[in-house]
């Protein structure tokens, strides 16, 4: 099965991708949410994106133990969004604990047959942040990208609802 990073900034279009993925997906599809409802903003963020999605998706709510919930999907497509919220929940909330939940869930994604959908922000394109935990998270995203990209088929970077393909699937590139 093939898997597919899906990067950009904030209202880039990364989310409407992935969901267009998904429903090209003949199968059953398994979404897996890393947000946490903490205020009003991001319930009413979070009801946005369930209104997107076709009612017979199952969603499996997992803001830190991505790699258990992507064990426990046994349909032919995940998508997972977004990594980077699952970055900052675990910085935030446990950060002694990031290093094996990120070595955790790389060795899940590796093990899994289905075909997965990553959505995250590509933080790193902005100035240096004035504080070392908006530091650490923005290398800990960075770092887990470029690890990401080198396991996934195809990486897509999306800049005003535009997929800029920097990364295309083998099949792709023999096709072209």
């Amino acid at each position: 099965m093939s898997m597919h990073l899906i990067l950009g900034g904030a209202r880039s279009g990364k989310s409407r991708r992935a969901l267009s993925l998904a429903q090209a997906h003949s199968g059953p599809v398994s979404w897996i949410a890393t947000a946490r409802a903490d205020d009003d903003e991001m319930r009413d963020r979070i009801v946005h994106h369930q209104a997107e999605r076709p009612p017979h998706w199952s969603t499996v709510e997992s803001p830190l133990h991505l790699a258990d919930a992507l064990r426990r999907c046994s349909n032919r497509m995940i998508v997972v969004d977004c990594l980077t919220l699952w970055v900052a929940n675990w910085l935030c909330e446990q950060p002694d604990g990031w290093p094996a939940a990120r070595s955790d869930f790389l060795d899940a994604l590796s093990q899994s047959k289905a075909e997965v959908v990553l959505v995250s922000n590509e933080t790193g394109l902005g100035i240096v942040p004035d504080n070392a935990l908006a530091r650490q998270f923005r290398d800990e995203a960075g770092r887990l990208h470029q690890d990401l990209a080198a396991m996934v088929d195809e990486v897509v970077f999306m800049v005003a609802g535009l997929p800029m393909i920097v990364k295309a699937s083998s099949s792709e590139q023999k096709t072209q």
